[in-house]
């Protein structure tokens, strides 16, 4: 995962193959090595039908979260979506929800840790597997306190490996399926079969916590939502698998089980006892990934609330090694007291209910920052089927949470209770922020509300995601090729050639950009001041942007209207570069606006000179 650099920022340093991991192991841990036997008592073998219903669950939270952590690819993920599209005060709600349900999994994990205990003791009880539990609760965020960090190269090989070993376990199982232990399939009715899958919904939970590493992700319009993806299909497809093995060799054997994959290998002659003994070692890993990093996400959420003076200032410091220690340490406690005071299946219930809420409140945030139009809204990755697929899951989350059950439905209400309760009573004096859902309402009322800080915020968040930076144009300037030209040459003969030119970067018909670079040269605005001109285009395709700067000393004459041109720049973009596109012209115009521009661009000796003077001007007006 990403280290904080120097500064304090976030390094982004994270690839596809990084965020396909995180996914991928923080969905692998209780939710298949403990969750199949608690499930399989409530739904016989109809649980294949739960985990499906669940897989395809999530689908509308996990397209409009990919869609917002490409449009603010921000730590703090969940809450900071909430909170900028609804307000602070369902941000508080939200943010809380977030943080507590986190919590709830990464406790279920460290229970996980527990139940596999009792294979190196049988004789633990429930009082000793809680104590192991939180053994290790205390000494996971003890690491965290002090700084440690998982690389992306370590969760990588854990991740790979607990694939493999599941691949085994399925091809191996395979061969021993008992066909007649699916009999009686839907044994205790169809409701059993959507309640259950909203209990299973926890174990697709992790899925979306990546979006909290957003920041950190090197490309994360592109990684985000195709590693999210690739990580759902090929655990869903896993889940199923292992689930149908396991039910195929153990059938009612099953029922109850807490370590049904374990007991699952000991039923395959081929795995055995060494088998069971690997399954519960990557059973253990699972959970140790699991509660780790959730221990450290966990605190993310009341670290950003903290900055945005939603809970108090202790919450936001950080230690001198890097870590917010009170987040951690109070996240601690919680989890302590709930592996202490909630059973297994109401631990399981609570946390899915929870996350069920969150998934409903993503869908309306995605809702509402599309309705809003604002301007600098503006994802690399745009859910597909808007909005029926939203309507969809808003439909599905609220059925499914109709089937949890009265404990969790009440602990999910004393939580919304609460957060309104200290939003209202703690935050709602100390802050006032902006928030899209206004700009929604200043469109149906037709009355002004709002000042647009929410769309400078989400300007300056494009800036910082797409490298924005004056370093980025010092090195787009260092980087772009200059053409100095001697004598006089026709308008159609120069276009030609810088058509030419570029068609090489942009792997473009020459004839093609010719006619569009053409046609914008013919344009009465093409001069931003004399002997300055500008021709820019957006085209199609993606990844292309180029940058060429000309030169001439006796002037190139475009036109009767246009004055002989001595400095010619030449922007071109695909869509998906338009920030980068429209930042580069706005830094060009900010050089080119220096009084003396024109004439030291004509004094220059060479092109080594062209651009430091271009850098030096940069420079200048940068630190005037």
């Amino acid at each position: 995962m990403g280290a904080e650099s120097e500064c304090g920022s976030l390094k982004k340093d994270l690839r596809l193959l990084d965020i396909f991991s995180i996914a991928a192991g923080a969905m692998i841990s209780s939710g298949l090595f403990v969750l199949p036997g608690i499930a399989f008592a409530k739904a016989g073998p109809a649980i294949i039908l739960s985990y499906a219903i669940a897989s395809l669950l999530i689908i509308p939270a996990l397209l409009s979260k990919a869609e917002l952590s490409t449009a603010m690819p921000k730590a703090g993920g969940t809450y900071f979506f909430i909170d900028r599209s609804m307000g602070p005060l369902m941000g508080t709600i939200g943010g809380f929800a977030a943080w507590f349900s986190l919590a709830f999994k990464s406790a279920f994990a460290l229970i996980g840790i527990g139940v596999f205990a009792v294979l190196l003791n049988p004789g633990l009880t429930d009082l000793q597997i809680k104590l192991v539990a939180i053994f290790f609760c205390i000494f996971f965020a003890a690491i965290n306190i002090y700084g440690a960090k998982h690389s992306g190269k370590t969760q990588i090989i854990l991740v790979m490996g607990l694939l493999s070993l599941l691949v085994v376990y399925v091809l191996a199982g395979l061969f021993y399926v008992d066909l007649s232990n699916f009999d009686n399939f839907m044994q205790y009715g169809t409701w059993s079969v959507f309640s259950t899958a909203g209990l299973i919904l926890i174990s697709f939970g992790g899925l979306t916590k990546v979006c909290s590493v957003a920041e950190e992700c090197k490309k994360p319009g592109r990684d985000i939502p195709l590693g999210m993806f690739l990580s759902w299909g090929v655990v869903s497809l896993l889940y199923l698998l292992v689930i149908f093995v396991t039910i195929g060799v153990s059938g009612e054997a099953l029922s109850g089980s807490v370590k049904p994959i374990y007991e699952g290998a000991l039923n395959i002659p081929i795995l055995g006892g060494i088998g069971a003994a690997v399954m519960a070692v990557a059973a253990i890993l699972a959970f140790i990934s699991t509660a780790n990093a959730g221990i450290l996400a966990a605190s993310r959420d009341p670290m950003a609330m903290g900055k945005d003076q939603l809970l108090p200032n202790a919450f936001a410091k950080i230690s001198k090694r890097g870590t917010p220690f009170f987040s951690i340490i109070f996240t601690t406690c919680f989890m302590v007291v709930i592996i202490l005071f909630l059973d297994l299946e109401s631990l399981v219930k609570t946390a899915s209910t929870l996350k069920i809420l969150l998934f409903l409140f993503i869908t309306f945030s995605l809702i509402i920052m599309r309705q809003s139009k604002i301007r600098n809204y503006n994802p690399k990755f745009r859910s597909p089927l808007y909005p029926w697929v939203q309507i969809a899951g808003i439909a599905g989350f609220i059925f499914i949470l109709t089937q949890m059950g009265v404990l969790p439905m009440l602990l999910v209400g004393c939580f919304i209770c609460f957060g309104f309760w200290w939003y209202w009573f703690y935050a709602r004096d100390k802050i006032w922020r902006e928030y899209t859902l206004l700009h929604v309402m200043e469109k149906l009322t037709g009355e002004k509300s709002t000042n647009y800080l929410v769309d400078e915020e989400l300007r300056e968040i494009i800036i910082e995601r797409d490298d924005l930076t004056e370093k980025n144009f010092e090195k787009i300037i260092e980087d772009s090729e200059i053409i100095d030209i001697f004598k006089h040459s026709l308008p159609n003969k120069f276009m030609m050639s810088l058509a030419e030119n570029l068609s090489t970067k942009l792997n473009l018909k020459t004839e093609k950009l010719y006619r569009l670079l053409k046609k914008r040269s013919n344009d009465s605005n093409l001069t931003i001041h004399p002997g300055v001109a500008i021709v820019s285009n957006m085209i199609k395709g993606k990844e292309k942007f180029a940058i060429l700067l000309v030169r001439s000393k006796m002037g190139i004459v475009l036109s009767d209207k246009i004055d002989p041109v001595h400095a010619f720049f030449v922007v071109v973009s695909s869509p998906d570069k338009k920030n980068l596109y429209l930042h580069a012209l706005m830094w060009i115009i900010r050089v080119t606006s220096d009084p003396d521009f024109d004439k030291k661009w004509v004094e220059a000796k060479d092109v080594d000179e062209l651009k430091d003077l271009i850098l030096k001007i940069w420079k200048d007006k940068k630190e005037f």
